[in-house]
């Protein structure tokens, strides 16, 4: 059986390592395995939670192709996206704190995980004239980012900084993403997961409740953002069929082929 997230355990803190090559896009299998990843790691009583990546790449989002081979199979995209959602919602969800530790770019849907986390390390490129990037690019791509998303950004960068984004459909290099408060902190590839695993330590030296409690106060709106009422994936599922919408993704199938 292949893994596709591997478990890696700090004392307390428990690393879940996105394990998918090339670049750890999200197909309906991984995104299932995240989901139950984090209920397993909620059942073994762990007390922070890291969520990485892999060398240069956190995640590329949305495994695309895997998308469109579902063809007009409406009800088989409806579950690949619920099962996207699905690891969304039970990350947003999760009872103790998670950390983004974004070991490379985090393009849309690894953009979305990193914003249900409660911390996000972004790593530095080694090249400055290719900056690590992290951001929802939904428009390039032909997709539109539905109000619960957009809200998720709303509430790190503010509304209309998140406007201009998500608009745009821009990818953030690091040094910007740490300027508007996309990410934290940003670290050396090497030293990402590390530093996650320090900031939770630091985290879980405080009273435990009333820590959990304040935390759960303060994401009240996050869980808000990811009801089903504001992701209509419906709607979203009938854009995806729009000409210009198949247009733009078949355009980016034929820019990965050729990567």
């Amino acid at each position: 059986m292949t893994t596709l997230i591997e478990v890696i355990n700090h004392g307390p803190i428990r690393e879940l390592r996105l394990a998918r090559p090339p670049v750890n896009a999200l197909d309906t299998e991984l995104c299932r395995q995240l989901i139950h990843d984090i209920n397993q790691a909620m059942a073994d009583d762990v007390h922070g939670i890291v969520l990485s990546g892999s060398e240069r790449i956190f995640s590329a989002g949305m495994d695309v192709p895997h998308l469109l081979s579902h063809g007009e199979d409406r009800h088989k995209l409806l579950d690949s996206w619920q099962a996207f959602f699905g690891a969304v919602r039970t990350l947003a969800e999760s009872r103790v704190p998670v950390v983004a530790a974004l070991t490379g770019h985090a393009p849309a849907g690894g953009c979305v995980l990193a914003l249900c986390c409660d911390y996000r390390i972004l790593a530095r490129s080694p090249d400055p004239a290719q900056p690590t990037v992290i951001g929802l690019n939904e428009v390039q791509v032909g997709l539109v980012a539905p109000e619960g998303i957009q809200r998720l950004m709303r509430r790190v960068v503010g509304h209309h900084r998140a406007s201009q984004l998500l608009i745009g459909g821009e990818m953030v290099p690091a040094e910007r993403a740490l300027d508007i408060g996309l990410v934290d902190e940003l670290a050396a590839p090497a030293d990402v997961v590390p530093r996650a695993v320090a900031w939770l330590g630091r985290l879980l030296k405080l009273p435990r409740q009333p820590m959990l409690l304040t935390r759960a106060i303060a994401r009240e709106d996050l869980h808000e953002a990811l009801h089903a009422d504001l992701i209509r994936l419906d709607r979203f599922v009938e854009a995806w069929y729009a000409p210009d919408a198949q247009q733009a993704l078949q355009t980016l199938v034929a820019r990965l082929g050729k990567a």
